[in-house]
């Protein structure tokens, strides 16, 4: 990510050094996952649609270890590995509107508060600002201008 644009990070501190955590981003643009990947202190493991996981993307991203996930039904399989990572305290991402949307937080999905209330991890707040941003015609850029500022910004547990 630093190769390419030129992320700020701000409040990496309030993510615990160790133990259990999930980090609840907004996800207005498909860099939003890598980015928090990228610039995390600690490693991440995002729950991602099945569909991300074809042709040689799927070995790497296990390789990175995300959690392949099935958005159109609850997902055993899944579940169980999102709260194994928590159990071994590790780092789970979590988009909680379920996909890409406004990055707004207008609608958001039960699974973070399951995996908060099953695990007893803290939920630190991240956000993802300049990775949508506008062609001039209303709709988002492919990807953000090389070496644009990215900034991802921590809150407080």
């Amino acid at each position: 990510m630093y190769g390419l644009w030129r992320p700020r990070v701000l409040g990496a501190w309030r993510i615990p050094s160790a133990g259990p955590v999930i980090l609840a981003g907004n996800h207005s643009h498909n860099i939003d996952g890598p980015m928090l990947i990228g610039t995390s202190p600690r490693p991440v493991h995002f729950l991602v649609k099945k569909e991300a996981f074809v042709g040689p993307l799927d070995p790497f991203l296990r390789g990175v270890g995300q959690l392949k996930v099935d958005r159109a039904s609850a997902d055993r399989a899944a579940i169980g590995q999102a709260l194994g990572v928590l159990e071994r305290g590790g780092v789970l991402g979590i988009f909680p509107e379920g996909s890409r949307g406004d990055g707004d937080f207008a609608s958001l999905r039960s699974g973070l508060a399951y995996f908060a209330v099953r695990s007893g991890a803290p939920i630190v707040p991240v956000a993802v600002l300049g990775t949508a941003t506008p062609r001039g015609d209303g709709r988002a850029r492919a990807l953000p201008r090389l070496r644009s500022r990215v900034d991802v910004v921590f809150g407080d547990p």
